[in-house]
């Protein structure tokens, strides 16, 4: 990882390069750790330390972008010709304005110094410990371990200059049987808040649990949905409707519908990049500033986040969500949080005369975004419950459910959140009890 005055000099270098109208360096550098396991070892063990160096150019109103990874001085050269090229043979842009003028930039902190230099070996222990949980249960473990630490700096010719080091400690496993399987993740910028033995406890339980499920049939059920499937339903959320580019292009399902109610009073959403609960991040990869933004508020439609693209189209200002560049995606809440409630699982377990249990979600894909409609399978533990107990395991079902539907039928909200990645940031999430959710098949595992 490069420190800030190394990182400065090579943008400040690139930018004298640049005989464009305007020119922005985006420069990211990382050192990272991985540990892989399966079938209850050890197999990978690898690390990695890499540079990007990523210039868009201003023409007038053409724009161009190019990437390199040689940071000598002819690599500098040519990327910044390469740029050049790009931008001369692209059609012109007619909404844009500017690059991002300068702005102060927050300050928050999400460096550890435990977690850069976490060890092989550290994180064999604990990897050891999940694996030694599965064989004593009878089971089989796998999943992945990284450590890692990085730096983002943006400079442009118009005097934006941001510079920010973070680290990152995630594990992940998965226990199975022959036929049952248990999941559970920790994500942190500390390593210290990633307990590997609680993970491989709650994965090995889970595990447990859920062996020998039996068949039942599809319809639409009262579900106890954990944290992790409700990460997978905000993260979808985010990606089909909460950026401003999705609005404007009238494909997101808040299109029509701001200042209305239209999920549960007791569901908020805010994007935050200075979260110290999740993964924080000050600036966006224009060097902007980030934001906090209200998007769900009480259960209306309050906001989305901008880039400068954007926001420039509406007369606004920028919120410090762009990515990296070029990008047809446009900008992306990568920093949520749902509110918590004031519900345990057990009370919400109580509660419920008949329903389903739901660990997590996988193979998820949207069918229709102005419903937030998405498709996917359950994984690594789903149950019936009744009476207020789970009585069984049963096969993964399909769900193909409008998560805006899902999410005016919360019954009750958990009181804990988790913390998962996500594209570009951290979500963090409660778990929901969710009436009337519909599963349209069942597969034969």
């Amino acid at each position: 990882m490069r420190g800030e005055k190394d990182t400065h000099t090579i943008v400040e270098r690139v930018l004298s390069l640049s005989k464009a109208d305007q020119t922005e360096v985006l420069f990211s550098s990382e050192d990272s750790q991985l540990t892989r396991f399966a079938n209850s070892y050890i197999h990978q063990n690898v690390s990695e330390s890499k540079a990007e160096l990523r210039v868009r150019v201003v023409l007038g109103k053409r724009i161009g972008v190019a990437s390199t990874n040689d940071l000598s001085d002819s690599g500098l050269q040519k990327v910044v010709e390469a740029a050049q090229t790009v931008a001369r043979l692209q059609p012109e842009t007619p909404d844009f304005t500017s690059l991002p003028e300068p702005a102060p930039i927050p300050e928050t902190s999400s460096f550890s110094e435990a977690t850069a230099s976490f060890t092989p070996e550290a994180r064999a222990r604990a990897v050891g410990a999940i694996c030694q949980q599965a064989k004593d249960a009878g089971l089989i473990a796998s999943g992945a371990y990284t450590t890692a630490q990085r730096a983002v700096a943006v400079g442009n010719s118009l005097g934006v200059w941001a510079y920010y080091p973070t680290t990152l400690a995630d594990l992940n496993t998965v226990i199975m049987s022959e036929d049952s399987s248990g999941y559970a993740s920790r994500t942190a910028w500390d390593v210290g808040k990633v307990d590997a033995a609680a993970a491989g406890r709650e994965a090995v339980a889970k595990a447990l649990q859920s062996r020998h499920p039996s068949s039942i049939e599809p319809g639409a059920y009262t579900v106890i949905l954990e944290a992790y499937a409700i990460a997978e339903i905000v993260r979808y959320l985010s990606y089909l409707g909460f950026g401003a580019l999705a609005v404007q292009e009238r494909r997101s399902f808040m299109c029509g519908h701001m200042g209305e109610m239209i999920f549960d009073p007791r569901i908020s959403i805010v994007d935050d990049g200075l979260d110290p609960e999740g993964l924080p991040m000050p600036f966006d990869f224009e060097g902007v500033p980030k934001q906090r933004v209200e998007i769900i508020k009480a259960g209306v439609a309050n906001a989305v986040v901008y880039d400068s693209y954007t926001a420039q189209k509406e007369g606004k200002r920028s919120t410090g969500h762009s990515l990296p560049q070029p990008n047809t995606s446009g900008p992306v809440a990568g920093n949520l949080f749902m509110s918590a409630g004031a519900s345990s699982l057990a009370d919400m377990l109580a509660s419920t005369e008949r329903g389903l249990w739901v660990t997590r979600f996988h193979y998820v894909n949207p069918l229709h975004p102005l419903k937030a409609t998405l498709t996917g399978m359950t994984r690594d533990g789903t149950f019936l419950i009744e009476h207020g107990q789970i009585t069984r395991p049963v096969r993964n079902l399909r769900f193909t459910q409008s998560m805006v539907e899902a999410l005016r039928s919360v019954e009750m909200i958990g009181r804990e959140r988790i913390t998962e990645q996500a594209f570009f940031g951290a979500i963090r999430v409660p778990a929901l009890k969710v009436h009337d959710f519909h599963f349209t098949g069942v597969t034969e595992f």
